[in-house]
């Protein structure tokens, strides 16, 4: 085996968010900027949602052991969430509903959720930064992609702690009619019991219909909806689970 050097180990992340980012953006001017993260691209059933966070001016300190929200328990995610609002100068969530996933795709999807987001908030940033290497939000927003943005940045990181929080609290909501599916513990992420309850009962009103898992159920892979036009993020992350 080849040996390797201290070059070659992948740089570890931070364990707290913060502005290296914005302060890049931001060099030299006064700039609003809206960290921008979704939660629920490959949840199997519910809404996509999306949260933009807009970080007090001079960038004041974040909340302690704040960071991406899958690297948070629930408990802390919780804790987190009871104090951004009163941290950020502003923040909003846009979310594009299951039956609007299956009509546009995904990738319009996040789109239409980050659109409502961002026309949402009091005031209209001048830059968006955005987790991910794909800009799916588009003109007329000046838009900055960042890959591990939720880690590194604190605006960002809120934005994504806040809109997981909500999500998972709304999925709660929505399970409680149906709690074999135990959307309350897995938000609509295919975990065994939920897989267990999808392949004995068929879908719920809130799944997402044009997902690949229903290729997989042959009682029910008639309800399956196709759309004419494929989108590059279908079925993207479908097996993960947050």
């Amino acid at each position: 085996m080849a040996a390797t050097s201290p070059g070659d180990a992948p740089e570890p992340l931070p364990k707290q968010a913060g502005y290296q980012i914005e302060r890049d953006i931001a060099v030299g001017r006064a700039v609003r900027i809206a960290g921008v993260d979704e939660v629920g691209r490959g949840s199997w059933a519910g809404p996509v949602v999306v949260c933009a966070a807009v970080p007090r001016p001079g960038f004041p300190d974040p909340p302690a052991g704040l960071t991406d929200s899958k690297r948070l328990t629930a408990k802390r995610r919780e804790e987190l969430a009871a104090v951004l609002p009163g941290w950020v100068e502003a923040y909003a969530i846009g979310a594009a509903r299951h039956e609007e996933i299956d009509e546009l795709g995904m990738t319009a999807a996040l789109q239409l959720a980050a659109t409502r987001a961002l026309e949402a908030l009091p005031m209209a940033p001048d830059v968006v930064l955005l987790d991910g290497k794909h800009d799916y939000i588009g003109p007329p927003w000046t838009v900055r992609t960042a890959i591990k943005a939720d880690v590194h940045s604190a605006s960002v990181a809120a934005a994504s702690v806040i809109a997981k929080v909500h999500r998972d609290r709304l999925m709660a909501d929505l399970g409680r009619d149906y709690p074999d599916f135990a959307f309350g513990d897995n938000a609509g992420y295919p975990a065994p019991a939920h897989q267990k309850a999808l392949a004995a009962l068929g879908p719920t009103p809130y799944h997402r219909l044009s997902w690949a898992y229903l290729d997989n159920l042959p009682e029910w892979r008639h309800l399956r909806k196709h759309r004419l036009a494929p989108d590059p993020l279908d079925g993207e992350e479908q097996l993960t689970l947050l």
